[in-house]
Parts: structure tokens; sequence; C-alpha cells
């Protein structure tokens, strides 16, 4: 069945209150095989205490408005649909079709650059997000992070994400101690 692999791997977090969890249904996305059936599922919802989230309607109009200041070559092509711990975006890119189908587009405001990732949406759930997600999501690093913390850390919330105190573009380094928790939108 479409996105078990992602259903055995990924559990899914308690709903935050005041989390929009009506069916999010963006234009576009009855192009993305499998979108609108994660979405009846998932929308609002968060997975491995924080380690991905799928997004609802406000949480992909904060990514989109940050995606059009930022990288606004992007803007007019893609789809928000995930985040991740870090504050990554993950998007469909509509102009990179391979078997007619939108190719995802991860966006990192931490390193301040944009990547190609060669699958599609149902491929990034069930094999990017299970058979690499160091790659996909840094789940290693995101261990490091949480076990590197003076007290237990809480789920990651919805609102937030981990940046890095001085972002990479600006020379920081991509360690644990340049991390912190803070509000995704300012981030």
């Amino acid at each position: 069945m479409l996105l078990d692999q992602f259903r055995s791997a990924y559990q899914l977090g308690p709903r935050e209150p005041g989390a929009d969890t009506h069916l999010w249904r963006p234009r576009g996305s009855d192009r993305i095989k499998g979108f609108d059936q994660f979405a009846e599922e998932f929308t609002g919802a968060s997975f491995n205490g924080g380690l991905y989230r799928f997004h609802d309607e406000h949480s992909a109009a904060l990514a989109a408005t940050f995606i059009n200041q930022t990288f606004p070559q992007y803007s007019e092509r893609t789809l928000p649909f995930g985040y991740d711990w870090l504050g990554r975006h993950f998007l469909c890119d509509f102009r990179r079709l391979v078997r007619n189908e939108p190719q995802v587009l991860l966006i990192d405001p931490g390193a301040g650059e944009a990547l190609e990732v060669p699958v599609n949406f149902t491929e990034f759930h069930d094999v990017e997000l299970v058979v690499e997600s160091d790659a996909a999501v840094a789940s290693s690093f995101h261990r490091e992070w949480v076990s590197s913390r003076p007290s237990p850390v809480a789920p990651i919330l919805r609102s937030q994400c981990v940046g890095y105190d001085v972002p990479l573009f600006l020379g920081g380094s991509d360690t644990a101690d340049n991390l912190s928790l803070t509000d995704l939108e300012v981030y």
C-alpha cells in the first residue's frame, strides 16, 4: 500500500492544541501522486518528536511566504508540503518532472541553499525518509542534539525548529553546540 514504509518508520506525535487538522488540499496537489491521501491522514501532523512535520494550510502559507522572499525563483513553481526539525522546507517542484511527477526540492535556510532531491512525493516519504533518513532529515544529528541537551528535550512544536546560532553561510559550525531551539517563523 502507498506510503506503508513511512507509516511503519515514523511515529505520529500527539496533535498540538490549536493545530489545524482540517484536510489541506492546496492548488496543484491533485498533480502529486499520493498527496491527497497523505494529507487526508496527516494534515498538520508531527512525527518522531518533531523530526519531520507535514504542513497544514497555515504552516504552508508561512513556508510559501518565506520561499517567495528568499528563493523567489522557486515560488511560482513549487508546492511546500513539509519541513524538518532544522527548519528545512520540502517542496514539490513542478518544473522538474520525472514520469510526469514533480520532484522534491529542499530549501535550507541555515545553509542558504536549495537542493534538488531526485525523488517524487511518495518516494520521498517511503524511501528517502525511511532508508536515507540521515540525508533527508539529519536524523543522526537530531539524536546528537537531543543527547547533548542538559535536560530531556520535549517534542519540538510545529511552530519551532532547531536553528543555527551562527548560520553556516556566515561561517557557523555544523555542530550540536551551534544549535538552539527557536521560533520557526523567526528563523
